[in-house]
């Protein structure tokens, strides 16, 4: 680990992929362990500069840009256009083919939606996670379906060339047949692309102490039932299963997304946001108050700088690679794994050409303990 060092930086000037975290939350959702807090007293402007600020301090041109958080549609509208009309004045634009921001169905008015989209925006991702009270109450979501619903409307009136819908399954108390009925509920309102994650259970969040204490448990037989209603429904539709945990209709993938799981370098913006670049891995510091103040006066916020050997590249190419479509290289796999992929072939578990190794259907919800089988 090293502290944070200016020089200890790759420059980025080549990265193609930006990413800019927004960390406000209205409510901190039990399951998720992302860097957020509620707002609290934050100057929304300064954060705005330092932000703008980050984004000067080197060109940029990316072809693929992702506001996460958090909640980046919690910034007003105000503070949100300010936010994007500066990173047009700051990063060259010219050749961006997807620009996608997450979204709160509580708080995306008609009037942002369309300041949205004339500034750039071409694909929304809105976190609807579930359509009944019960499951959004476990979740702890601050929305109501029929908002989220009303939400999508202004979000299809605005007219993005893509849509998203962000769901979960095998959340605590929810049933296979409520599961079901989000899917049908989400398939009606015809999105472009739809998200379907497994709840994990992740250390720091009060889903983990629940499970721990014996209150939530998990169920693999369980995960695999929903996860394959989730399959059949959503490809009975058109949808293609390009990637475990994602769904999409011809030409809306996610292309941002793929660049992270084929391992392209990526930049981030704002507070606790990760960048790989050139063979270094990093995040900028994890506290918003210090950040904006390192940020605007000038200092570096990078820190746990590391450095990626070969293996640490590898390594995490069996863990993302091999969950998408295309699947995994062959050449990856080494002569010592060779009789193990065998195994797993004959299992029924995978398939192989002289390319690329891919999951079958029995094979995906297996996908962790396979991609460390195969590893070798």
């Amino acid at each position: 680990m090293k502290p944070a060092l200016h020089h200890s930086i790759t420059p980025a000037r080549s990265v193609r992929h930006l990413y800019v975290h927004i960390p406000f939350c209205h409510r901190i959702c039990p399951y998720c362990s992302f860097h957020k807090h509620t707002p609290g007293g934050t100057d929304m402007t300064a954060f705005v500069d330092a932000l703008l600020k980050e984004m000067e301090k080197q060109p940029l041109k990316p072809q693929t840009i992702f506001f996460g958080g958090g909640t980046p549609t919690m910034l007003s509208e105000t503070h949100l256009e300010r936010l994007l009309r500066g990173m047009r004045d700051r990063v060259d634009m010219s050749e961006v083919v997807e620009f996608t921001m997450e979204a709160n169905p509580r708080n995306v008015t008609a009037s942002k939606a369309a300041m949205m989209r004339d500034l750039g925006v071409t694909r929304v991702s809105l976190g609807v996670q579930a359509w009944d009270d019960a499951t959004l109450k476990t979740l702890g979501r601050d929305h109501a379906p029929a908002e989220a619903e009303e939400t999508w409307q202004a979000l299809k009136a605005a007219e993005f060339p893509s849509l998203n819908l962000d769901l979960m399954f095998s959340i605590p108390g929810q049933s296979l047949e409520t599961w079901r009925a989000t899917l049908e509920r989400s398939l009606s309102l015809k999105p472009d692309h739809i998200s379907a994650y497994n709840l994990n259970y992740e250390e720091d969040t009060d889903f983990f102490r629940r499970l721990k204490a014996g209150e939530f448990r998990e169920d693999e037989g369980r995960d695999t039932d929903f996860f394959n209603l989730g399959i059949d429904l959503l490809e009975a539709d058109g949808f293609e299963h390009y990637e475990i945990s994602n769904y999409a209709k011809p030409g809306h993938r996610s292309v941002h997304n793929e660049a992270y799981w084929m391992g392209e370098d990526y930049l981030g913006i704002g507070p606790g946001a990760f960048s790989t670049v050139g063979g270094q891995r990093w995040h900028n510091v994890k506290d918003t108050p210090r950040y904006m103040a390192m940020t605007l006066a000038g200092d570096d916020t990078a820190t746990d700088v590391e450095e990626l050997t070969p293996e640490n590249r590898r390594t995490e190419r069996f863990g993302l690679e091999l969950r998408t479509a295309r699947g995994l290289p062959l050449e990856l796999i080494t002569s010592e794994s060779r009789k193990m992929l065998e195994t797993l072939r004959d299992q029924g578990l995978l398939e192989f050409n002289e390319q690329f190794v891919r999951l079958t259907r029995a094979g995906k919800p297996l996908v962790d303990p396979i991609a460390v089988a195969l590893m070798g």
